[in-house]
């Protein structure tokens, strides 16, 4: 992995995630979005596969082991699973893959919901720094940044997305 000069653009990364996403497609597939990147990329993600797949929405907040130091987002967005997760293979999406424990939150989110046949992650960027046994089996770009570091997916008014540094709290 190597550190960013200058960030990636955002929009040829999505066109690579959802040519790397199509082939995980099949008969019995569904795909949850972690809010908020992972459930923005979801959004987009359903009409640009050209598929009926059910897709839906995780706000993992009170399923984090750290809930009581981050609290909930600012824009609490209940999650919404318009299916049953019984069975079904899930496509897990998120923005950013860091330490792993957000997508630890969602599994155990949605074995609330029910027992999946099988998990899949796919993520846009990983940016190093892995905590626990947890690994994308789609990623698009992997870049190394300190701690001190936080990348951002950022979405404009008009859908598009783009990447922002951020120093960490």
């Amino acid at each position: 992995m190597t550190q960013p000069t200058s960030l990636p653009d955002a929009e040829q990364l999505f066109e690579k995630f959802t040519q790397q996403i199509a082939p995980l497609i099949q008969e019995n597939s569904a795909i949850v979005g972690i809010y908020s990147g992972g459930a923005w990329l979801a959004e987009r993600l359903v009409p640009a596969l050209a598929t009926s797949v059910p897709h839906g929405i995780l706000d993992v907040s009170f399923y984090r082991d750290d809930f009581a130091k981050r609290g909930l987002h600012k824009e609490n967005i209940p999650s919404q699973i318009p299916f049953d997760v019984e069975g079904k293979h899930i496509i897990l999406i998120d923005d950013v893959f860091y330490t792993g424990r957000t997508v630890r939150a969602a599994m155990n989110e949605l074995f609330d919901y029910g027992r999946p046949a099988s998990i899949s992650l796919a993520v846009l960027v990983d940016r190093g720094g892995r905590e626990l046994p947890i690994t994308p089996q789609v990623c698009v770009m992997q870049m190394q940044l300190p701690a001190s570091q936080s990348l951002q997916l950022q979405r404009q008014a008009d859908g598009r997305f783009h990447l922002t540094l951020e120093k960490s709290h």
